[in-house]
């Protein structure tokens, strides 16, 4: 005898899976959610820390730029210092210029050569004269540009030949004008410092080729 079951089964599996896949979507809903929110606020967390560090280097580049700004007036402060204790020693230094510039006159002036006179502007000086020749002016020349401890760089802005005495027939003489640079006796020390650094190191270099042999 055969047997049918008019139960509707297969309707109640069918809610049955369907119910399963709701709550399944549902989960799987909530779940989505949860690691959104999750990797939401790890994300903000991580965006605050770093606005954090962006407020503490913003905060220590500012405090640096004062510290700076500081530094650079501190650094033209010193400069304005030490341009003023220049001008002083330049001062009290160029107050015996005179003295050297006489002493180094009379020094370098060869025989045949007469000064009449001599006019100073900063660290130029404008010497006029006689000679009885040009070799005499040429001699001068040398001598100050080889042989004077305080004069340098001396050149030659005029130079001609003047009658002596009145008449056709007078001897004629050189009459000239030169410049010439006296030094400051910073300039002289620069000058010591730097022919002693010259030895020392040609003393090294002597002594590191004598190893070497």
């Amino acid at each position: 005898m055969i047997k049918i079951n008019l139960l509707p089964h297969r309707e109640a599996k069918r809610k049955q899976k369907q119910a399963a896949f709701v709550a399944l979507m549902a989960l799987g809903g909530v779940l989505g959610v949860v690691v959104v929110l999750m990797v939401g606020g790890y994300n903000a967390s991580r965006i605050s820390i770093q606005d954090e560090r962006n407020r503490v280097i913003t905060a220590a580049n500012a405090e640096l730029d004062v510290k700076i700004g500081q530094i650079a007036t501190l650094k033209l402060e010193i400069e304005a210092l030490k341009a003023r204790q220049q001008a002083v020693e330049d001062l009290q230094g160029d107050r015996n210029q005179p003295v050297y510039l006489l002493d180094e006159l009379v020094r370098q002036t060869p025989e045949g050569v007469y000064l009449k006179s001599f006019r100073q502007d900063g660290q130029r000086v404008i010497v006029s004269g006689f000679a009885q020749s040009q070799e005499r002016v040429a001699e001068l020349l040398r001598n100050l540009a080889g042989n004077s401890q305080w004069l340098e760089r001396p050149d030659l802005t005029e130079v001609r030949a003047v009658p002596l005495a009145q008449g056709k027939g007078g001897r004629k003489v050189v009459e000239f004008t030169l410049g010439v640079f006296i030094k400051r006796p910073r300039d002289l020390d620069a000058a010591a410092a730097a022919v002693a650094d010259g030895k020392a190191g040609d003393g090294k270099a002597a002594a590191v080729g004598g190893d070497k042999s």
